[in-house]
């Protein structure tokens, strides 16, 4: 196994996650083919409560022990990083376990809560199974993560993004063939086939898992067997690793919490408001739900993807240079972690919302009566989301738990309470009432990064100035990038009935847009400054990985 720098890491990270990403979007177009609309609302009801039970049982441990592992192999405690791995797992293992059991016998009274007395949509009972189903993953994916904080402590980057590679192909193939053989050999239900599609988790899970530890058997680097403790390394107890951990562990939580309960938020709402109060039937409340949550939401996850691929080298680089006190490369890494995250998500974001219709033709085809225009504005969310991530991450790194815990419950706070006001008023508006849910969101991310960012301004003295830069620079490219398309749309058209036609739209959309982008940030040395000069020596190293 290979150690990797700040860039070079996430660089790798951000390209695995992207492929993982995009294979998680690719199944959609059989998945969604398979099972249909409401078949998607199903499968997003057990997934947002599965992501809610996932981050109670994991409780930010695989985040807290790439910190703390950062932390002692950067003081040379080679004995004590590999104790606290040990005691992660330990943890993970049995937070997990009683987690699994909570949603497994409470899945009746979540179902209920969740679709009400709604008519004609998704019964409590068929919820109740797939939710159950989804349950058993928990115990594999938090001691996978833990496995995977590891590494990342470690700075061994590549081989812990490989595994998720591996994670989603066998998930994906899981849930494609799982669900076909269901339906059309079994001829069972649609719930059934949904309730093999999230097992597809348990078995990604397993599979990534014992991946990691050959690959960690394996590794003499990490066997220490010359290793002699030092003085200071052997008061180091277990019981101060455990303490360590759990007050590590906290602000995860937290954070995480808040993160799933955007989602959950409106697995709550956004149905109910939109049948009672916004003229919506029960069925088209449900579909757009399902579009918001799943099927946009999958398409999303492509740019969403980027945050992650640059947050797992944050928190072990930010944790190093606060262990060196090296507030130079602190400051650093902060502006150098929005210019990246800003860099690549302005132009995703913005690209897939112009070609909002032929790409919902080529995953969905063209049936949907709200799937376009639902996409097309939600799919700026996960600009914000992967801003706010990493600046969570950064607080988190650097012990800023008061101001972070402010943040996010002002953020969330707002996101909670203009949910259902912003929906009946973009409804009033004629702006369409499932946007003001995505605005609501939008909303609450922003001011939550925002008071961060001002924290962090105060404390460490940092200057944004180069950052705000480089985004004046990603949106006038943008805008040409944009402009340029839509002259074009008047020569070929970007909206069509053929799903093959749809997909060569695409391709040269993108081919064009990522051109125009590509050579405004290249003429004012935008991409050098970001990356570094020596960005293409770097692209094709990671590509002979």
């Amino acid at each position: 196994m290979r150690k990797d720098s700040f860039l070079r890491g996430a660089f790798v990270a951000t390209l695995y996650i992207i492929a993982g990403k995009v294979m998680g979007v690719l199944y959609v177009i059989p998945f969604y083919t398979i099972i249909g609309e409401r078949g998607g609302a199903l499968y997003s009801y057990a997934y947002s409560t599965y992501e809610l039970f996932l981050t109670l049982s994991t409780v930010g441990v695989p985040l807290a022990v790439s910190k703390i592992v950062s932390e002692y192999n950067t003081r040379g405690f080679y004995k004590a990083q590999n104790t606290v791995f040990r005691i992660a797992k330990i943890i993970t293992t049995t937070t997990a376990f009683i987690s699994t059991l909570v949603l497994f016998f409470c899945a009746p009274i979540i179902s209920k809560h969740i679709v009400g007395d709604v008519s004609g949509v998704t019964q409590p009972p068929d919820v109740t199974f797939v939710i159950r189903v989804v349950s058993t993953a928990l115990l594999f994916v938090a001691v996978l993560g833990s496995t995977r904080g590891y590494l990342q402590g470690n700075h061994y980057i590549s081989v812990s993004s490989s595994s998720q590679i591996l994670e989603q192909l066998v998930r994906v193939s899981f849930i494609i063939f799982g669900s076909y053989i269901s339906i059309n050999v079994l001829k069972l239900s649609s719930t059934y086939a949904v309730g093999v599609a999230v097992f597809g988790a348990t078995v990604g899970a397993i599979v990534s898992y014992f991946y990691l530890r050959c690959r960690i058997l394996k590794e003499k680097d990490l066997k220490f067997a010359d290793y002699k403790l030092t003085k200071e390394e052997k008061n180091i107890t277990n019981k101060i690793i455990v303490k360590k951990l759990i007050l590590t562990t906290i602000p995860f939580v937290v954070l995480n919490i808040i993160s799933s309960c955007y989602s959950f938020v409106n697995s709550l709402t956004v149905v109910k408001t939109l049948s009672s109060k916004c003229g919506f039937s029960g069925v088209q409340s449900e579909s757009i739900l399902a579009i918001i949550s799943n099927w946009g939401f999958k398409l999303n996850s492509i740019v969403s993807s980027v945050a992650g691929g640059v947050v797992v080298n944050v928190l072990p680089n930010l944790t190093k240079y606060l262990v060196l006190e090296n507030l130079h490369q602190i400051r650093e890494k902060i502006n150098k972690t929005l210019q990246i995250v800003l860099f690549m998500t302005i132009p995703m974001a913005t690209g897939l919302s112009l070609l909002a219709d032929p790409v919902w033709n080529i995953f969905y085809g063209n049936k949907s009566e709200f799937g376009p225009s639902v996409f097309s504005f939600s799919v700026f969310v996960s600009i914000f989301s992967s801003v706010e991530l990493n600046v969570n991450v950064i607080m988190h790194s650097l012990g800023k738990f008061k101001a972070v815990y402010f943040a996010c419950f002002l953020g969330f706070a707002i996101n909670a309470t203009l949910n259902i006001p912003l929906m009946i008023l973009f409804g009033k508006l004629g702006l369409g009432a499932y946007n003001g849910a995505s605005f609501s969101t939008i909303l609450g991310l922003t001011i939550s990064a925002s008071t961060s960012l001002i924290s962090l301004k105060k404390s460490y003295n940092i200057s944004y100035k180069k950052t705000i830069k480089e985004i004046f620079i990603s949106l006038i490219a943008t805008s040409l990038m944009t402009s340029l398309i839509l002259v074009f749309n008047k020569v070929l058209p970007i909206k069509n009935e053929n799903k093959v036609f749809s997909m060569l739209i695409v391709l040269f959309y993108f081919l064009l847009g990522a051109l125009v982008y590509f050579v405004v940030t290249y003429k004012t040395k935008s991409i050098y400054r970001i990356f570094g000069k020596n960005v293409f020596k770097k692209i094709r190293s990671i590509i002979k990985i």
